[in-house]
C-alpha cells in the first residue's frame, strides 16, 4: 500500500517565538523526498537532525511564498548540503516568479557560497550552480520522482503566493500555503487524503486574522469539508496556542467530522492510499 511520511520541522507562525517556523518533509513511496518551504536560520538543520533527516538531502524544495519566515532558511540549506557534498547536482527549487525575484536578492544579499545569481539560479565561486530554479504558474504539473507529481494553486496572501498539491503513488497531500479562506484550494483539494491547513487563530478572532492574510482554525475545517478530505492537520500556529492548540482543535471540530491534528515541530505523521 503506497504510503507517503510527513515531518514537520517547523510549525509556529511569523511572530513565533517557541516553535520553529513553517518547513515540513515529504517522503514520498517512490523515493522522492521534498522539502516544503525552508522556515528560517538553520532550523530545517536542527530539526531534521532531530528526525533523521539531514539538509543535505534535500534536492527539492517546494515554496509557497517569499516571507521570510518561509524562504529564508534556503540559504541555510543549500549551504550545508554543498559543505557535505560538493560535487551534488543542482538543489532544484520550485516556486512563483514573484517568489523568484525575491530569492535571487535573498541570495545575492547572503553572500553564503554563491557568487553569481541570476533568473536562472546561482553558482559557487567555482563556476557551479548549485541552485536551480524552476518558476511555475499555478496548474502546472511538474514531476518530481517516479510517481510523484505536484501543482500550485493561487493562495489569498501576498502577490505570487501559492498552496501546493502533492500526489504519489495514490497518495495526495494539499499544504494551504499562507492565506485566507480560499476557494481555489477546496477545489485543488477535491480528492485528496491529507489536508495541511494553516490556523492563525479561533473564529473569534477571525477578522483578526484576515486582516494578517491568515486564515481560522474554523476555516481550515470547512475548507477540509468542502473538499471532502480525509484528514486535516492545523500548522502555522501562533504563539498563544503553542503550549494548548486545544482550542483551534475544538474550533475545527465544528465544521469536520474527520481526524484533526493540530501539528508540533517533530510530529511525524504517515500517510497511506484508501
Amino acid at each position: 500500500m503506497p504510503e507517503m511520511k510527513i515531518s514537520f520541522l517547523g510549525t509556529g507562525s511569523g511572530s513565533s517565538t517557541n516553535r520553529a517556523h513553517t518547513a515540513i518533509v515529504y517522503d514520498c513511496d517512490d523515493g522522492t523526498r521534498l522539502l516544503i518551504d525552508t522556515s528560517s536560520g538553520n532550523s530545517v538543520a536542527r530539526n531534521g537532525s532531530e528526525l533523521g533527516i539531514p539538509a543535505a538531502s534535500f534536492d527539492k524544495v517546494l515554496l509557497s511564498h517569499h516571507h521570510p519566515d518561509h524562504m529564508s532558511g534556503l540559504v541555510f540549506v543549500q549551504f550545508i548540503r554543498f559543505f557535505e557534498h560538493p560535487d551534488a547536482l543542482p538543489m532544484d527549487v520550485y516556486l512563483t516568479q514573484e517568489s523568484l525575484e525575491w530569492a535571487t536578492k535573498m541570495c545575492v544579499a547572503s553572500h553564503i557560497n554563491f557568487v553569481e545569481v541570476d533568473q536562472y539560479g546561482a553558482k559557487d565561486s567555482g563556476g557551479r550552480q548549485v541552485i536551480r530554479w524552476n518558476a511555475v504558474t499555478p496548474g502546472q504539473q511538474i514531476t518530481l520522482g517516479p510517481t510523484t507529481t505536484a501543482f500550485c494553486f493561487l493562495a489569498d496572501h501576498i502577490s505570487g503566493a501559492v498552496g501546493w498539491r502533492v500526489d504519489s503513488g495514490g497518495v495526495s497531500v494539499v499544504f494551504s500555503g499562507d492565506t485566507r479562506f480560499n476557494p481555489e484550494l477546496i477545489k485543488a483539494s477535491q480528492g485528496a487524503r491529507l489536508l495541511i491547513h494553516e490556523a492563525l487563530r479561533t473564529d473569534e478572532e477571525k477578522e483578526y486574522a484576515s486582516d494578517h492574510g491568515h486564515a481560522t482554525a474554523g476555516e481550515a475545517a470547512r475548507s477540509a469539508a468542502q473538499a471532502g478530505v480525509a484528514e486535516l492537520v492545523l500548522t502555522h500556529l501562533d504563539t498563544s496556542f503553542h503550549a494548548n492548540p486545544q482550542p483551534l482543535i475544538d474550533d475545527a471540530k465544528k465544521h469536520f467530522n474527520g481526524p484533526i491534528t493540530a501539528a508540533s515541530d517533530l510530529l511525524q505523521i504517515t500517510v497511506s492510499s484508501p
